[in-house]
C-alpha cells in the first residue's frame, strides 16, 4: 500500500508540473497603469514566471488578470501577497480581476482579500482604477 501512495504523489504532482503558467503583459499606458494577464495554476512548479513578471513591471499601478488562473496553492498565495506587499513599499498599487469562486475563497479564508482591489472584469479595473473617487 505505501508503494501506491508514493506513486499517486509522483503522479498527482507531475500533473501539476505539466501545467504552465503563461504570462501576458497587456500594456502599460500614459494613466500609470499596467496589466499583466495570467494563464494557468499559480502554482509552486511555476513561481518564478510568476515573480519574474511581477519584478519586471514598474506602472505605479498593476492589475493582474487572474481570469484564465483555475487555482493556486499556498505557495503561489504566499507570491501573491510578497508581490503586494513589496509593490506597496514602493508605492504601488496592485488589482487583481477575474477571479473565480475558489480563488475568492481561498482570499476569504486566509483573510487576505482584505490587501487587494478586487474588480470582476479588466475593463471594471480599468474603469474603476482611473476614476480617483472609485477605487
Amino acid at each position: 500500500m505505501r508503494r501506491f501512495e508514493e506513486l499517486a504523489f509522483l503522479a498527482y504532482n507531475a500533473r501539476m508540473k505539466a501545467e504552465p503558467l503563461e504570462v501576458e503583459h497587456l500594456f502599460s499606458d500614459a494613466g500609470g497603469q499596467g496589466v499583466l494577464r495570467f494563464k494557468g495554476p499559480l502554482i509552486t512548479q511555476n513561481l518564478p514566471d510568476f515573480q519574474n513578471a511581477i519584478r519586471r513591471e514598474n506602472a505605479p499601478t498593476v492589475i493582474l488578470d487572474l481570469t484564465d488562473v483555475p487555482y493556486m496553492d499556498s505557495s503561489g498565495l504566499g507570491s501573491l501577497v510578497s508581490a503586494y506587499v513589496s509593490g506597496h513599499k514602493s508605492g504601488r498599487r496592485m488589482a487583481l480581476t477575474g477571479l473565480n469562486a475558489r480563488i475568492i475563497n481561498l482570499l476569504q479564508i486566509t483573510r487576505m482579500e482584505q490587501l487587494f482591489l478586487i474588480f470582476p472584469t479588466l475593463s471594471a479595473a480599468l474603469d474603476g482604477l482611473s476614476n480617483p473617487g472609485m477605487a
